[in-house]
C-alpha cells in the first residue's frame, strides 16, 4: 500500500520500502546546510566532567603544559644555543597562596605571543605542542620564538637614595624541591650505575634496604613503555593479611608525568610485592583513572610486566634465589593456582624439600632429570614437617627402591601441586592416595598376584566385617615395607594432610 506525502493527489508518492532515485536527487537539491550551534561553556563542562572525574587532574595538566614549554626551549637550544643564555635554569615552580586561595604555576620555558595565546587557549582540541613540533620538523619553515625574560623571585623595594648609602630590602622564597626522583628509566641500562638503581628504589619505596634485584627495560610493539621493576629484599610483615587488597607499589607515568599509583590490577595479586615504575607515551594523559584502568593498552602492559618479572626471577641463582625463595615462595605457589597462563613459567621456580638431599631444596626440573628409568610420575608426600613425612609408611618402599619423593611441608604446597596437571609431561602422584604403582614388571605383577590370593580371606573379612562401616575397601599393599598397614585416601578424596588443614 502507498501513502501520499501531502493532500494533493498529483504529488509523487513515497514508497514504504524507500525513496526513489528522483526523490533523493530532489532532496539533495533542496537541502540547506547549517552549522551546529553550541553553548561552549556548557559543552566544556560536559567534556570536563566526563574526562576529568578527579579534580586534581587540572594540576597535572598545567604541570604537563609547563613541561612542554621546557621541552620546547630545550629543543630550540640544540640549534640556537643563545636561546638559553638569559636563563639556563629550566624549572617549574608552584606557589600556594593560602590567603587568596590561589596556585601560581610558573615555568622558565618558551613563552607564547598574544596571537598564540588566542589560538591555543581559545580553540578546543588544539595542540600548540603538536604544531610546534610540526614546524620544527619542517626545515622550510622559520619560527620566531619569544621568550619572557625571567625575573628574580621576590620583591625588591628601594628606599630614597641618600648621599653615601643605599638600602635594599629583598624577600627571598625558600623553595622545596618536589621532584627529587630523577627519571633514570629514560636512560639506557648501561648508562645507569648500580648505586643509582639502589637510590632510586629507596626514593620511590621509602625502604631502607637495598633491593634484592631489578630489571630495567623498554618494551615495544602494540604499546611502547619504559619500566624499572624491583624485588625487595624482605617481604612486608602484613603481606598476606592484605593479600588481594590495593597496594601502591607500581607508579604509572605518562610522558614523564606521574599519573597514579592507585591501580589494583597493574600486576596480579601474587606479584604484589614487586615495586617500580612504568612510563608510556602511548597512554592518554588526560583520561580519568577509572577509564585508564579499563584501557586496552594497560592490559597489554600488565601482560608484558608479568613476563619481565618472571624472566627476572628465573635468572636469580645461588644465594640470591635462596633469599628470594625464603621471602616470597608462597607468592609463587599462589601464582600457580591463580595464573594458568603463566603456570609453566612459575612451575620452574618452585622448590621443595626432597628425599634426595637433607639440606638443599630441589626444583621440579632437577627432579625430572634424576627420575629412574620407566618412572612416569613425580612422587610427593605432604605433612607438617620433614620429619613427619620422612617417617611416613607411605614412602617406605619408594625410598627403599631408590625413588625420590618430594616433601611438602607448607600448608599451600598440596594445593599448589593439585592445581598443576603435570610438569614436563610427568603427572604428580600423592603417595598417600590410591593408584600408586611402584614396579610394573611382569615378575613383580606375578609376585603381587600371588600375595593377593594368599591374603584374599583377610582382605574379604576386613571389607565385609572387620572394618565394614569405616573403609571403602581393603587391598594388599605395594608401598609398605615395615608397617603392617596404612590408611590410604581415594584418588579424588582428601589426603590426611588436607583434612588436617581444613579442620
Amino acid at each position: 500500500m502507498d501513502e501520499s506525502t501531502g493532500s494533493g493527489g498529483d504529488e509523487e508518492v513515497i514508497k514504504l520500502e524507500g525513496l526513489s532515485t528522483d526523490q533523493i536527487k530532489e532532496l539533495h537539491s533542496k537541502a540547506e546546510k547549517h552549522e551546529f550551534q553550541a553553548e561552549v561553556n556548557r559543552m566544556m563542562k560536559l567534556i570536563i566532567n566526563s574526562l576529568y572525574r578527579n579534580k586534581e587532574i587540572f594540576l597535572r595538566e598545567l604541570i604537563s603544559n609547563a613541561a612542554d614549554a621546557l621541552d620546547k626551549i630545550r629543543l630550540i637550544s640544540l640549534t640556537d644555543p643563545s636561546a638559553l643564555q638569559s636563563n639556563d635554569d629550566l624549572s617549574i615552580r608552584i606557589k600556594a597562596d593560602r590567603e587568596n586561595r590561589l596556585l601560581h604555576i610558573t615555568d622558565s620555558g618558551i613563552g607564547m605571543t598574544k596571537q598564540e595565546l588566542m589560538n591555543n587557549l581559545g580553540t578546543i582540541a588544539r595542540s600548540g605542542t603538536a604544531e610546534f613540533l610540526s614546524k620544527l620538523m619542517d626545515t622550510s619553515t622559520s619560527a620566531d620564538v619569544q621568550q619572557k625574560e625571567p625575573k628574580e623571585d621576590g620583591a625588591v623595594e628601594e628606599e630614597k637614595e641618600e648621599k653615601k648609602t643605599k638600602e635594599v630590602e629583598k624577600t627571598v622564597w625558600d623553595w622545596d624541591r618536589v621532584n627529587n626522583v630523577k627519571p633514570i628509566w629514560m636512560r639506557k641500562p648501561s648508562q645507569v650505575e648500580a648505586e643509582e638503581y639502589d637510590e632510586f628504589y629507596k626514593s620511590i619505596t621509602k625502604d631502607t634496604e637495598k633491593p634484592l634485584t631489578h630489571v630495567h627495560f623498554t618494551a615495544e610493539g602494540e604499546v611502547t613503555f619504559r619500566s624499572i621493576l624491583y624485588v625487595p629484599k624482605s617481604s612486608p610483615s602484613d603481606m598476606f593479611q592484605n593479600y588481594g587488597k590495593f597496594v601502591e607499589n607500581i607508579k604509572l607515568y605518562v610522558r614523564r608525568v606521574f599519573i597514579t599509583d592507585d591501580f589494583a590490577d597493574m600486576l596480579p595479586k601474587y606479584l604484589s610485592f614487586i615495586r617500580g615504575i612504568v612510563d608510556s607515551d602511548d597512554l592518554p594523559l588526560n583520561v580519568s583513572r577509572e577509564n585508564l584502568q579499563q584501557h586496552k593498552l594497560l592490559k597489554v602492559i600488565r601482560k608484558k610486566l608479568v613476563r619481565k618479572v618472571l624472566d627476572m626471577l628465573k635468572k636469580l641463582e645461588g644465594t640470591l634465589f635462596d633469599d628470594f625463595w625464603k621471602e616470597f615462595s608462597t607468592n609463587i605457589k599462589l601464582g600457580i593456582m591463580e595464573d594458568p597462563s603463566n603456570r609453566i613459567r612459575l612451575a620452574k621456580l618452585l622448590r621443595f624439600a626432597s628425599s634426595n638431599d637433607k639440606e638443599k631444596l630441589t626444583s621440579l626440573t632437577d627432579y625430572v632429570e634424576r627420575m629412574k628409568e620407566k618412572q612416569d610420575k613425580i612422587y610427593y608426600m605432604a605433612g607438617t614437617s620433614r620429619k613427619e613425612v620422612e617417617s611416613s609408611p607411605f614412602v617406605e618402599r619408594l625410598i627403599a627402591k631408590g625413588y625420590e619423593v618430594l616433601f611438602l611441608t607448607e600448608a599451600v604446597d598440596e594445593y599448589c601441586l593439585q592445581s598443576m596437571p603435570e610438569f614436563d609431561g610427568k603427572k604428580f602422584q600423592n603417595v598417600a592416595k590410591e593408584g600408586l604403582t611402584i614396579d610394573a614388571s611382569e615378575k613383580a605383577k606375578e609376585a603381587y598376584s600371588a600375595l593377593e590370593k594368599e591374603y584374599q580371606p583377610l582382605v574379604s573379612w576386613l571389607t565385609a566385617t572387620g572394618l565394614k562401616d569405616l573403609i571403602e575397601k581393603a587391598v594388599v599393599s605395594q608401598r609398605l615395607v615395615k608397617s603392617p598397614s596404612a590408611l590410604v585416601a581415594a584418588s579424588y578424596g582428601w589426603s590426611g594432610n588436607m583434612e588436617r588443614i581444613m579442620k
